[in-house]
């Protein structure tokens, strides 16, 4: 069983959600507040977190910063009901995995929602034995497991922070433009989210690097974007 936190104050979405995220597949806990929702999300204990973006009392924005402050890992996925780029890019800069916009349909929500948490839990077969472990200096990244470890310290990742650090890892000395790292992590074929890999190359590094101004594993390749030490 999945358990997903709902965080939306419109009724008739939650009674929707209630009716396809149900037992004995998912346990939906819905809020109609921000800031319970924060608190419920802050435990650790969901799978996946959907957050609306306009919310009465902290929106779905601050909602989504805390989590990612206080390293929550848990897949966030967040409802919009605006059409601006600049709400979904910020969404995703913040730690936010994807995005739906209102009004949606719920087989689309339906797949997103399957597509983060599998993701999240994705462990590949027929891995060569001596290819399930990335050891560089004093990282550990687990390829079966999905955890990285750094001087024996599990690393708290989000879903994409790790799919971003894997990438570059089975890739050293590759140079990844963003435009590049946006379509092989986020699956996003359209420019304009550019940032959005540049605030989690910053997270990363801030949770793997001893030194941001002398990074030791994600390396900038100037004018072209990022590559893993090789």
């Amino acid at each position: 069983m999945k358990n997903i936190l709902l965080v939306e104050d419109d009724p008739e979405i939650v009674k929707l959600l209630q009716l396809h995220y149900k037992e004995p597949n998912y346990l939906l806990t819905a809020t109609n507040s921000g800031k319970i929702g924060l608190e419920k999300a802050l435990s650790g204990n969901f799978d996946l977190i959907i957050l609306d973006l306009t919310l009465p009392d902290l929106d779905g924005m601050e909602i989504c910063k805390g989590i990612r402050e206080h390293k929550v890992s848990s897949a966030i996925l967040m409802l919009t009901s605006k059409s601006e780029e600049i709400d979904k890019v910020l969404a995703l800069e913040l730690g936010a995995d994807d995005y739906v916009t209102k009004p949606f349909g719920v087989r689309e929500l339906m797949a997103r929602s399957k597509a983060l948490i599998r993701r999240a839990e994705q462990v590949p077969q027929n891995v060569p034995e001596q290819a399930k472990e990335i050891i560089v200096k004093d990282l550990v990244i687990d390829r079966n497991l999905r955890k990285a470890s750094l001087k024996g310290t599990r690393l708290d990742l989000t879903p994409k922070e790790f799919d971003l650090l894997l990438l570059l890892a089975t890739n050293p000395g590759k140079s990844f433009t963003r435009q590049e790292l946006l379509e092989q992590v986020w699956g996003y074929t359209f420019s304009g989210y550019e940032h959005t890999v540049t605030a989690h190359i910053n997270r990363l590094r801030i949770k793997i690097e001893t030194e941001l101004d002398q990074p030791e594993y994600i390396l900038t390749s100037w004018g072209v974007g990022y590559r893993f030490i090789g």
